[in-house]
């Protein structure tokens, strides 16, 4: 299973870990308390997507449709899932994982943020081990992708807290603002891939 054990976030880079904890606190969350959509701004920053995750974001708080945004991500993501070269055995994940990306915009589409990090973190795990194989789902994964290029490892990083905020209690108390903008992040990073 694609995840980042607990204390995987001392594998990255000291400039990036504190904003990483703070989006994804290491010891998880108080009981009524979840990450804040100014980490996820800072967050976004280090992704190297900042301006991009800040027009999405203002297009989300003015209430404005972001239909041809949703439908650049899926686009993108659904070229890169085809275009990955995989063994002929592996051609059935391939094909799952292009079957999960249309219900996963209709539960964007229809605010139901939970259902949609819930099927976010298994798309990501998906697209992980199409990426890499079986070492997506080793414990070092994230350190291993942030030898091969930092930000792409944080990506990475990222969708392991995802896919483990998944079952997280603390998804059920947070505002559903935040976990948009916790999904935003990753759609954000993966359009411009």
């Amino acid at each position: 299973m694609f995840t980042c054990p607990p204390g995987s976030s001392k594998s990255l880079p000291k400039e990036y870990r504190g904003t990483a904890e703070a989006l994804f606190n290491p010891g998880g969350f108080p009981e009524g308390k979840g990450p804040s959509l100014e980490t996820a701004k800072a967050f976004s920053k280090i992704l190297g997507i900042g301006e991009d995750y800040k027009q999405l974001w203002n297009v989300y708080k003015s209430g404005q449709a972001g239909g041809d945004f949703l439908n650049r991500f899926q686009n993108n993501l659904d070229l890169l899932i085809q275009k990955t070269w995989v063994e002929e055995t592996d051609e059935a994940r391939k094909n799952e994982l292009l079957d999960r990306v249309p219900p996963f915009i209709s539960l964007i589409e229809t605010e139901d943020y939970p259902g949609a990090l819930d099927e976010f973190g298994a798309i990501l795990e998906g697209l992980a081990y199409l990426f890499f194989g079986t070492q997506s789902q080793k414990d070092d994964f994230a350190e291993y992708v942030l030898r091969i290029d930092p930000q792409m490892g944080l990506f990475w990083w990222y969708g392991g807290q995802i896919n483990g905020a998944r079952k997280a209690p603390w998804v059920k108390n947070v505002d559903r603002s935040v976990l948009y903008a916790l999904l935003l992040l990753g759609i954000c990073y993966l359009t411009n891939f």
